[in-house]
């Protein structure tokens, strides 16, 4: 069936998946997201978070349980009707051997040139003034001739062109520095008010966009809440974000 109107309600439930048989990397995964309201994954690396996100939109399958939004099992949905509701930015973007403004009209055809700047603002792309042609600059295969931090903000204003009701960021920022990272979570904040956003955290400064925290540990959630809350009240997830600190001071 097709997705009708999207209100952006998620929930896994009794969510389990496994790349390879007898060795599962979540297990019995139950998690609601309210429409509207920005989630941070936080865990262990391997602990699951990207799997679990890549769910949502079909980029695997479950193994047990079902994903839902709005209430429907995704896997009962048209893929083109689930995924034009759904907006993704990984931590290595796919981009094409093209301009910047095809690129970015991957993710909204109709867009205007001023719709296309706006988008470009909010994600600290002001570097595409300065490359030659501008938005009419082809970027080579996979963008290699940005920098990877250039390349992510691309990625990411493509996403947000989209409009999406729902979007899906897994650490979509992390080759950028502190201050320009900064700068975007300040400028995605308008963004994410009405829409439901699962953004998985591999920096505890990640936590700024975010409305609650879910804790993935062992393949499973142990715990929700706010930032503070479980900083006060699950050691596991305080030494899991001292561990991120640790190493990004390496």
């Amino acid at each position: 069936m097709a997705l009708p109107h999207v209100r952006g309600g998620i929930r896994f439930d009794s969510v389990g998946f496994s790349y390879e048989d007898g060795r599962p990397v979540l297990h019995q995964v139950d998690l609601e997201v309210e429409p509207g309201e920005t989630l941070a994954i936080v865990g262990m690396t391997g602990s699951g978070k990207t799997t679990l996100v890549s769910l949502l939109p079909r980029l695997y399958d479950v193994s047990e349980g079902r994903v839902c939004i709005d209430g429907h099992d995704v896997r009962d949905l048209t893929l083109s009707s689930l995924r034009s509701g759904i907006a993704v930015a990984f931590e290595d973007p796919v981009l094409f051997s093209a301009s910047v403004r095809e690129n970015l009209l991957l993710g909204a055809p109709t867009a205007t040139d001023e719709e296309l700047e706006h988008a470009l603002a909010i994600t600290q792309c002001g570097f595409v003034d300065d490359l030659p042609w501008g938005l009419d600059t082809r970027i080579g295969e996979q963008g290699l001739s940005l920098s990877g931090g250039q390349r992510q903000r691309l990625a990411l204003a493509r996403a947000v062109i989209a409009r999406p009701r729902v979007l899906v960021l897994d650490d979509p920022l992390s080759a950028l520095d502190v201050h320009t990272e900064a700068r975007v979570h300040a400028a995605m904040h308008g963004v994410l008010a009405d829409v439901t956003t699962l953004v998985v955290v591999h920096r505890p400064s990640t936590l700024a966009v975010a409305d609650r925290v879910a804790f993935l540990h062992g393949g499973r959630i142990a715990a929700t809440g706010s930032h503070t809350e479980l900083l006060q009240s699950v050691p596991a997830y305080r030494a899991v974000l001292s561990r991120e600190v640790e190493e990004m001071a390496r």
